[in-house]
């Protein structure tokens, strides 16, 4: 007979009473969630939380009696538990949530849309998708590399990134022009990018970024990085050139592709079906550096649930890249360079803080 596998308790924090039972009715539809309860506010959510301890928080960001940046401090501080932020789509929100993820988030979700039938199939997967990685986020490795965004969706068909692009042509392109760097995260991702690209000098290869997160999101992220770091960081816009010491992070909500022109490269952003259940997907951003670059090219897959960016990366690592994966101790989440690993598309497996030596030695050596 069959060990029942323990459910993932969940406590739901939200002033809103449709929010809350929305956000009940998505979890709620994975036999592997439980939802333990709902708090209106932080205070109630306290005495909840005494009485029995929640494997995931949900938690609103703007809330009366204590706003949640406040309880999540409070919470990491006294009792650490993992917390996925949820939030309206606005562009003042999305910085808030870039102090959640300062403050140890482990992920970002939007509110599920009431009564829009096909948002809230595709967000509610992804909200359930959030959950499920925060369950099994490293906390220790979330005080290092704080937390994340995964834009998953559970739709009946996993697409591949046949559904974007075709697959390379199997012929590896002569290291002609300057090497790319290509990377893919997801949780955990957000402050694990900030960790390695601050360690990078301002004349650093080019590179093109696939964090999954929800759009508006993404602009934030990126202003946020650009502040940190020596290289210029921008949310990508379709057409932008790949240059060296830039740093270019796909759109929430949008896949971005690498292309070439002559000995340049640069990105196109474009819409497009959910491919490994992302959008942007890795996969896709490595498919595309597989057929436009080839041995020019670099890969890089970083802390995250799931396996998005497996099967491009064992594509970029057969048209003749260099491809690196973040060893699981520095991983908040060990999924995709866990699955990238076994799909053989792995040359060399490396802590967080030796991830931007790599990118530079790669560089030395093309």
């Amino acid at each position: 007979m069959p060990i029942p596998t323990k459910k993932i308790r969940v406590l739901i924090i939200d002033d809103s009473a449709s929010v809350r039972q929305a956000l009940t009715h998505v979890l709620e539809q994975d036999p592997e969630i439980e939802v333990m309860g709902a708090a209106s506010d932080p205070f109630m959510a306290a005495k909840k939380i005494q009485e029995e301890m929640p494997d995931v928080i949900t938690l609103d960001v703007e809330m009366p009696r204590m706003d949640g940046i406040t309880f999540l401090r409070k919470i990491m501080s006294q009792r650490p538990i993992p917390v996925v932020m949820c939030s309206s789509l606005t562009e003042e929100g999305s910085e808030t949530l870039m102090q959640a993820l300062e403050a140890g988030a482990v992920d970002i979700i939007l509110k599920p849309k009431i009564g829009a039938a096909d948002h809230l199939a595709e967000s509610g997967a992804r909200i359930r998708q959030a959950v499920k990685g925060a369950a099994v986020a490293r906390l220790g490795a979330v005080r290092r590399a704080m937390a994340a965004a995964s834009a998953s969706a559970n739709v009946t068909t996993k697409l591949t990134a046949d559904a974007v692009l075709p697959p390379p042509s199997g012929r590896a392109m002569a290291k002609t022009t300057e090497m790319v760097a290509c990377i893919g995260a997801s949780t955990g991702g957000t402050e694990a990018l900030r960790v390695m690209l601050e360690q990078l000098p301002a004349n650093s290869p080019g590179m093109v970024v696939v964090q999954h997160m929800p759009e508006k999101f993404t602009a934030a992220f990126a202003k946020r990085l650009n502040s940190l770091c020596e290289v210029e960081v921008k949310e990508a816009v379709h057409g932008d050139p790949v240059l060296r010491g830039h740093v270019l992070i796909a759109p929430g909500d949008r896949h971005m592709m690498l292309e070439r022109q002559g000995a340049r490269y640069h990105v196109a952003v474009r819409e497009g079906p959910l491919v490994s259940r992302h959008r942007p997907s890795v996969d896709v951003l490595f498919r595309s550096a597989a057929r436009a670059a080839g041995a020019n090219a670099m890969g890089v897959i970083m802390t995250g649930m799931g396996d998005d960016g497996a099967r491009g990366m064992a594509e970029m690592h057969q048209a003749g890249a260099y491809t690196v994966a973040q060893d699981e101790a520095s991983s908040v989440v060990f999924g995709m360079p866990k699955e990238a690993i076994a799909h053989g598309g792995v040359d060399k497996i490396v802590s967080l803080d030796q991830i931007a030596r790599e990118i530079l030695a790669a560089d030395r050596r093309h």
